[in-house]
């Protein structure tokens, strides 16, 4: 079961993914609330887990990336803990070897895979070393591995990786829950009344 965002909370995590520079005494004068409470619930979200890192996301064509990968692959069989750790272990060598500027490795369904990764790569040449060292991975069917490729000097690309569409999103579900909850309670405030009514 989820942990249940407080309202001070969700409209600091919004501000937060943002813009993550700002001290707390900003984002205090921003959400109309004191410095300290702002700090209690920083430190609080922290402390759960909900604000996992402090980050910023960087002009990748700038730091000499040209490619993103996002590449799906199909394990052989099930695997126990046991095997899974195993495999972590080992990827945790291989990096250290070659490292490889992996963004996200997910586990999920859909394509004929069972897990995602997303890299970066400065070019073709190092994108296709990164497919080399995944298909050494011994539980990889390396026939079901396939990539779908990101030129990032194309200037036409939709939308470049942005948490601002989530915060957008997170903004407009939290104004919809309070719309939603002052409906309630004036539904609750007209039957109140009208039962009032009723029994004079």
């Amino acid at each position: 079961m989820g942990i249940v965002v407080k309202d001070v909370e969700m409209r600091l995590i919004i501000e937060l993914i943002k813009n993550s520079r700002r001290s707390d005494r900003e984002l205090a004068k921003k959400l109309g609330t004191s410095q300290p409470t702002i700090t209690r619930t920083r430190s609080k979200l922290e402390k759960d887990k909900i604000i996992r890192e402090y980050t910023m996301i960087p002009d990748y064509v700038k730091l000499g990336f040209q490619l993103m990968s996002v590449t799906f692959s199909k394990l052989k069989k099930p695997m126990s803990k046991e095997t899974l750790e195993d495999i972590r272990k080992t990827a945790r060598e291989m990096m250290e070897k070659h490292p490889a500027a992996t963004i996200i490795t997910m586990n999920g369904m859909g394509l004929n895979a069972d897990r995602v990764v997303i890299a970066l790569h400065a070019d073709y040449s190092e994108y296709t070393e990164y497919i080399r060292l995944m298909k050494q991975y011994p539980p990889v069917v390396v026939d079901e591995l396939k990539s779908f490729i990101i030129d990032l000097l194309d200037e036409t690309q939709f939308r470049p990786l942005t948490f601002s569409t989530v915060a957008n999103y997170l903004l407009k579900m939290s104004e919809n829950s309070k719309a939603r909850t002052q409906r309630e309670e004036s539904l609750k405030l007209l039957d109140k009344e009208d039962y009032q009514s009723s029994m004079r």
